[in-house]
């Protein structure tokens, strides 16, 4: 079985030396439980246009969950991995200076620092080759993250396996049980029918024998549980076929478990036997454990 959760958790470490000054950069990437495919990015400033790349690469190795890539980057040396236009930020002093004498609060070195165009990422001076060469080198750490990544939420899911096979078995236990009840439920519905009508009708001669076994038989049609209790068997039987695929099936195993969920409900509804209503009650409680479960799977 090849069943991967959604959940996981990967970091790969790299770096690339420039004429301008090298960096070195860590891919942290995280996924957890969601309906699609989600895909958050954040990055340092002047490596923006990796996201397209990043967001093409991931979703073709992953088709499901909400997935946050981060970017940490490092200088590499003594070059401090920036560059300052000190002109800028002198003009900028200036001003800041000339509006502090009217009462207004003078503006942080931090904060003007932070002024675009004021500090540049050493990433600004390579030249177009070193550049591409050093995208290169991020996207295949990236790569290296993202099987990471595939191997953990494997791992998750190999671990959820045995979990979900299991209540698979308990479903189609139930089934069984509840299979064996709804057979004795002709002859006590026609019991209880007759004990009904001897309450309401003892005074009353002449009601057809006919006319009681027709009402008989369709309450009998009314309480048959064995069309709900085929679907139940089928519904296991594909759970089974599923677990056992190569693709995700997340979507298919949740379809499913509403279709698990409606036949219980329709069970209990027509029971007209205790031990079957609490075969059924169990039963939504064995399927609500499965459908929890299964918001964990890809």
């Amino acid at each position: 079985m090849t069943i991967s959760s959604m959940t996981g958790f990967a970091r790969t470490d790299g770096q690339f030396a420039a004429s301008a000054g090298g960096i070195s950069w860590t891919w942290e990437i995280k996924s957890v439980n969601g309906k699609n495919f989600e895909l958050r990015c954040r990055l340092p400033a002047g490596f923006d246009a990796l996201e397209i790349e990043l967001r093409r690469r991931l979703s073709a190795r992953i088709s499901r969950g909400s997935v946050t890539i981060s970017l940490q980057t490092r200088a590499l040396g003594s070059a401090a991995g920036i560059s300052v236009n000190e002109p800028a930020l002198k003009v900028l002093m200036e001003v800041a200076s000339r509006v502090a004498e009217d009462g207004i609060a003078p503006a942080s070195l931090d904060g003007l620092m932070a002024i675009p165009g004021v500090v540049e990422n050493l990433g600004a001076l390579l030249d177009e080759d070193e550049r591409q060469a050093r995208d290169a080198a991020l996207l295949k750490s990236f790569e290296a993250a993202v099987s990471a990544l595939q191997k953990h939420r494997l791992e998750e899911g190999a671990a959820l396996t045995p979990v979900i096979t299991a209540q698979v078995n308990g479903i189609e236990a139930l089934t069984a049980e509840a299979a064996a009840s709804a057979a004795l439920q002709p002859a006590a519905l026609k019991e209880r029918f007759f004990l009904r009508v001897a309450d309401f009708v003892a005074d009353v001669q002449g009601i057809a024998p006919e006319r009681l076994a027709q009402e008989v038989a369709l309450l009998a049609s009314k309480a048959d549980v064995r069309e709900e209790l085929d679907r139940l068997r089928g519904h296991v039987a594909a759970a089974r076929l599923l677990l056992a695929e190569k693709e995700p099936v997340g979507r298919k195993l949740d379809f499913l478990a509403q279709e698990f969920n409606r036949e219980a409900n329709t069970l209990c509804s027509k029971s007209a036997d205790l031990e079957l209503t609490r075969i059924g009650l169990e039963l939504k409680n064995v399927i609500g454990q499965f459908r929890e479960q299964i918001q964990n799977i890809e």
